[in-house]
């Protein structure tokens, strides 16, 4: 039995960015469409993506009048976001050390970001930072405890995951004096598959 490989954020992600957008229904489930209403109005906003991956996020954000950069840490993601809309602006980078000055912008968000990094504390110190003062902070954090395959035309990889307890997001969010606006726990049946926490500077 061949034993399937592990890779890092941005070598899995690189590997996986042409197949990435099949996966778009699977990642949407996890949301049942009450992320983006949380944001309230956000036309004109400067909106960080953090995470982007292909821009299954920054697309819909940018069709509610925001101005999008979308931050990852693979490039070819980027490209394949790059590829199917101009208007946003892509960086490559890394989430816990941002290549943005202080206060740039309005509102960040980081769906299925978290679950990639071992200390998500590293991360929330940058959204802080680089968030202007009274902006918001959206972030999820999925009940992911084994990876999922994915297949990439080097066969069925799996990207290095990490799992977090949602009171120790929310405990960490606190710690870094963010306000919590939202916590929402979405639900299948009785079992918890993501939390969706909106945070305040």
């Amino acid at each position: 039995m061949q034993r399937i490989k592990v890779f890092d954020s941005a070598k899995g992600y690189n590997l996986a960015a042409k197949e990435y957008d099949k996966r778009q229904a699977y990642l949407d489930s996890f949301e049942k469409k009450q992320l983006l209403p949380l944001l309230g109005d956000i036309a004109g906003k400067k909106v960080l993506d953090v995470g982007a991956g292909t821009g299954r996020l920054s697309s819909e954000l940018q069709k509610l009048g925001a101005e999008v950069t979308a931050l990852d840490v693979s490039e070819q993601m980027l490209l394949e976001l790059h590829r199917k809309n101009k208007n946003i602006e892509i960086v490559v980078g890394d989430a816990e050390r941002m290549p943005f000055s202080n206060e740039t912008f309005d509102i960040v968000v980081a769906a299925f970001l978290i679950v990639h990094l071992k200390n998500p504390e590293l991360f929330f110190d940058e959204a802080y930072r680089v968030l202007k003062n009274g902006g918001k902070f959206l972030v999820t954090n999925i009940n992911q405890k084994d990876p999922p395959k994915i297949h990439t035309k080097e066969g069925e990889i799996v990207i290095e995951s990490f799992y977090h307890r949602p009171e120790k997001v929310r405990e960490i969010l606190e710690s870094l004096a963010f306000g919590i606006e939202d916590d929402v726990i979405v639900k299948e049946g009785d079992v918890w598959v993501n939390q969706i926490i909106v945070a305040k500077k």
